[in-house]
């Protein structure tokens, strides 16, 4: 028989469940290490190897004060996030990762989502999984395993974006994105993210749009000093037709600005300019106006605007489209030449990103997926998606540090290398 599988916890029982309120000494510019609550070490056999790989969960913290700024998840109860202290080099070096998770654009999906993970913190996990950008292992994370790292949990369904309210007397939504976006800063500022001497605002998906959306503003909070840069992963939503020539993506924007209050809060530059401003809740109309140096890594078959943009059920009612969703080599030539025009769509709304943006970094890869900064098997490993022999996280450090040039455009499909793709 093998041997047992071994497990070890690494526990502070005396610690205070989960999201303990501490005191902070805002004078020390070092941060204070016993401000968070020591992280669960879990060492695991991995599933691939035969080879231990050291799991990091790490505790929430709710947001206490961020009631007194009108902070509130869409039921009304407190916003949260995780802390993982950086250390040695990167003890004041500073990352924030915006969670992911769609949104909700009229009252009835809000209302269902208030009582889910995703529109309160009461029905999330206390314990967060920390990997690929998040990761405290440098042979797994090498540029930012040290750094101060914070997950922000997302609980607002408008990319951390919204500021109203709904109230029939009945039913109480909570539309406060922006707000939770402040108390979260403004309640990590004291803990060291004021004397960050490097900063990194990242995001997926849903997340990744937030850190479009918030990019500017994070630098402008942090000291002139500081090194400030923003990343989006799958966050580089199109304004696409999708195949019955519908605005489907559009739609569904201008109604979730429209509800949740978020046109006051979008690029004032894009605003001003286009006719509907509601379309500022696309990237790329505003991202000519973000001077944050910034990194754009998206598959450019991305399956979330596959599957939801291009080819949403509402324009395939009688499922042609089913078995290539399931799985590409089901596609049919038609189908395989519609994706390949979405991906040179995003190319081109990029173009001048790509070729003005002298801070600025790209990795679009030729991979049916969505979100690969959050998953180690597609941030650095043996197998990760590669352009030109080069990882996701290898670009983006190159990049970050300065270290080589990180605009990576890969070939169209079939090319890919090592790519892990998402079926339906």
């Amino acid at each position: 028989m093998g041997q047992t599988p071994r497990f070890i916890v690494e526990l502070n029982l005396f610690r205070p469940p989960f999201y303990a309120q501490v005191a902070h000494d805002t004078t020390n510019d070092e941060p204070a290490p016993d401000t968070i609550p020591p992280p669960i070490q879990v060492v695991l056999p991995s599933q691939k190897s035969h080879h231990n790989y050291s799991r990091l969960l790490v505790d929430m913290t709710l947001v206490h004060n961020a009631s007194k700024i009108g902070g509130f998840c869409l039921d009304g109860s407190l916003p949260a996030y995780h802390l993982h202290r950086g250390f040695g080099a990167g003890a004041r070096n500073w990352l924030l990762q915006f969670e992911g998770g769609g949104w909700c654009n009229d009252i009835q999906s809000c209302l269902e989502r208030a009582q889910t993970r995703r529109g309160s913190t009461l029905y999330m996990n206390k314990l967060e999984d920390f990997n690929g950008i998040l990761s405290n292992n440098a042979s797994l994370n090498p540029d930012f395993y040290n750094w101060n790292r914070v997950k922000l949990r997302y609980c607002d369904g408008g990319s951390f974006s919204g500021d109203a309210k709904f109230d029939n007397g009945t039913s109480v939504l909570y539309f406060r994105g922006k707000k939770i976006w402040e108390a979260i800063i403004l309640d990590l500022l004291p803990k060291g993210l004021m004397h960050a001497r490097k900063a990194l605002l990242s995001g997926c998906s849903a997340g990744g749009l937030s850190s479009f959306l918030h990019c500017e503003n994070f630098a402008r909070i942090l000291p002139r000093n500081t090194s400030v840069k923003c990343l989006s992963d799958a966050g580089f939503f199109m304004d696409e037709r999708d195949i019955a020539l519908n605005h489907t993506m559009r739609n569904f924007f201008e109604n979730l600005v429209s509800l949740q209050g978020i046109e006051e809060n979008l690029n004032k530059n894009c605003t001003s300019f286009l006719n509907n401003p509601k379309l500022c809740m696309f990237p790329q109309y505003f991202l000519r106006y973000i001077t944050t140096p910034f990194f754009i890594l998206n598959t450019a078959y991305d399956v979330y605007q596959f599957h939801h943009a291009l080819v949403p059920p509402s324009a395939d009612t009688r499922g042609h489209w089913n078995r290539c969703k399931l799985s590409i080599e089901s596609c049919n030539t038609r189908q395989l030449d519609i994706l390949q025009d979405f991906r040179q769509d995003m190319l081109v709304a990029l173009r001048s990103f790509h070729i003005y943006s002298r801070r600025g970094g790209m990795f679009i890869n030729s991979c049916f997926a969505h979100c690969q900064s959050e998953s180690q098997d597609t941030w650095f490993a043996r197998d990760s998606p590669q352009i030109y022999s080069k990882t996701i996280a290898e670009a983006v450090g190159d990049w970050y540090f300065s270290r080589n040039t990180s605009k990576l455009i890969d070939c169209a499909y079939p090319c890919g290398t090592f790519c892990h793709n998402i079926t339906a």
